[in-house]
């Protein structure tokens, strides 16, 4: 009988950043400001880091929790933590102080690494942290006071160079807990194995066709998914990383120009913000700029403004519970000769399992598939190496996200004849009026192409007579006006006419941290006193 260690090795990311630091010791791994680490550097960073974490007490599954903008500690989080055998909890930026004090206490996080500019959100609730045994400051310039606590890099300067002994003999232990947005209560503690982050981050190299020779922008929040996994994807292939404190749309243009980047990822809101900012008109991409978004639908309109500046879109799919995307919109080389509409109308199907996935369905009530005929509507279920382990400390829910043996996205979709998935909606927004089934996405898509608007969200308000109605909120370009009648009558020319909005709002929308819109806080403001649909 061969031996188990001649012919398994446990999977995990930490051993890309291993690979990495052997293969490509002084290339550049980091970019931030006037600052670049290369691999070597960012190894020994990250060693000591977690030789630090181990002599604070942290050991196997212990929770490590960061709260920090998109610069180099956060990134060399995803290795130090599960390093010395913690599970990272990396916490949305732009949550509430309450929210804050939910994720730490239901996570029990032992360690939390704060950037100083986000301390005022620990300082009212820290005496309601009994879990929290240390504070380290990361001071990143004249962002505001710490806590009590060692700032970060001293607190490296006390661990060692010399890595830690492999801590990952199990490759299904968690490596992080990933927090959803919780707009309908508590959020959720999706947790994330070694395993599966690993095949998801090799996943995204396979799929967005990363190299060495790439170079990474971050304006996708780390927080999100572990920045769906690029974290560990980038370094994987030995690529550079450039860190972006916040984003901002000139200061993106200027990295893309003088850092040679070659591959961004964004929610459409974040394609809309460069696409609208005048800096768009005189970009300059020294390569083939590849953009992949998702996040929510993106509009075809967004897709082809993207590909007019030059970049390269890639439209991918997925959710929290599924590492980030899970599925792609796998391009078709003869595709390319189609009319530039036909082609971000393909682009903007949510397509297919990506490579390392296994399988993506459209299902009915009785979970069978729906028909391959672009009109039936049923939800998009899951399963494959990239689904959550489960909701932390949350038995009752994972049971429920996996009914059936797979895993429920509550996302509406059709499925076309070529096998490709179309998201419709989410099952919360999908709006019923006079027992018809209207699609959100589609009105909005179709009010997109209005030239004076910027953004829209389509939610369902009440109605006397039909139950309830589409109303649109309209975010206008720069400079340009419109009416709610030009809009409803735009609508009617493109739609039927039951599908159009009824009344249109125009003003900035509520949007989450990742970018998508808070259509919740919508119809909670227009279902006030009705007592029905505000979720």
């Amino acid at each position: 009988m061969i031996h188990p260690a001649v012919n398994y090795s446990p999977l995990t990311p930490i051993s890309f950043l291993y690979r990495s630091a052997a293969v490509f010791p002084e290339k550049t791994a980091v970019v931030y400001h006037d600052t670049r680490y290369t691999y070597r550097q960012v190894s020994q960073r990250v060693y000591r880091a977690a030789s630090a974490l181990y002599a604070l007490g942290v050991r196997q599954g212990d929770r490590v929790a960061f709260l920090c903008p998109n610069i180099p500690p956060m990134l060399e989080a995803h290795y130090s933590v599960p390093l010395a055998g913690g599970v990272l909890v990396a916490i949305n930026t732009r949550l509430s102080s309450a929210e804050i004090l939910y994720i730490l206490n239901h996570s029990g996080a032992k360690v939390l690494c704060v950037d100083t500019e986000l301390a005022g959100l620990i300082r009212p609730i820290l005496e309601q942290l009994p879990h929290l045994e240390t504070i380290v400051n990361i001071v990143d310039g004249d962002h505001g006071d710490g806590l009590e606590g060692p700032d970060y890099e001293t607190f490296l300067a006390s661990g060692t160079e010399i890595p830690l002994a492999k801590p990952v003999t199990d490759e299904n232990v968690p490596i992080s807990i990933n927090y959803t947005s919780g707009t309908t209560g508590h959020p959720k503690g999706v947790v994330y194995t070694h395993r599966s982050a690993y095949l998801n981050a090799l996943g995204e190299a396979l799929e967005m066709g990363l190299t060495s020779r790439s170079t990474y922008l971050w304006t996708l929040p780390m927080f999100h998914c572990n920045g769906w996994c690029f974290t560990w994807g980038v370094t994987a292939v030995g690529a550079t990383h450039v860190c972006l404190r916040r984003f901002d749309p000139a200061e993106v243009f200027r990295l893309i120009a003088t850092e040679r980047v070659s591959h961004m990822c964004g929610a459409p809101t974040v394609l809309i913000a460069l696409t609208s900012h005048p800096s768009a008109a005189t970009a300059v991409f020294p390569r083939t700029l590849h953009v992949t978004t998702a996040g929510a639908p993106p509009s075809p309109t967004v897709l082809a403004n993207m590909e007019a500046l030059g970049a390269e879109m890639t439209h991918v799919y997925g959710l929290t519970e599924t590492y980030g995307p899970h599925s792609i919109c796998a391009w078709h080389e003869d595709w390319d000769a189609l009319p530039a509409d036909e082609r971000a109308r393909k682009k903007a199907r949510q397509g297919v399992p990506y490579i390392i996935a296994e399988e993506m369905r459209v299902v009915d009530e009785q979970m069978q598939d729906v028909p391959a005929d672009t009109q039936t509507l049923g939800e998009v279920v899951m399963r494959g190496n990239n689904v959550m382990q489960g909701y932390y400390q949350q038995p009752d829910a994972t049971a429920e996200a996996f009914r059936g043996g797979w895993f429920h996205s509550g996302d509406l979709a059709v499925v076309h004849p070529d096998g490709y998935v179309e998201l419709r909606d989410r099952q919360k927004d999908i709006i019923i009026s006079g027992g018809e089934n209207i699609s959100t996405i589609e009105v909005e898509n179709t009010i997109y192409r209005h030239p004076a608007v910027q953004e829209v969200a389509v939610i369902a308000i009440p109605d006397a007579r039909w139950g309830e109605v589409p109303k649109a909120f309209v975010v206008l370009k720069p400079g340009m006006q419109s009416t709610a009648e030009e809009i409803i009558a735009f609508c009617r020319e493109h739609l039927a006419h039951f599908k159009c909005p009824k009344a249109v709002a125009f003003g900035e929308v509520p949007k989450t941290s990742t970018g998508k819109i808070k259509k919740f806080a919508l119809r909670e403001q227009e279902w006030q006193g009705y007592g029905t649909r505000v979720h």
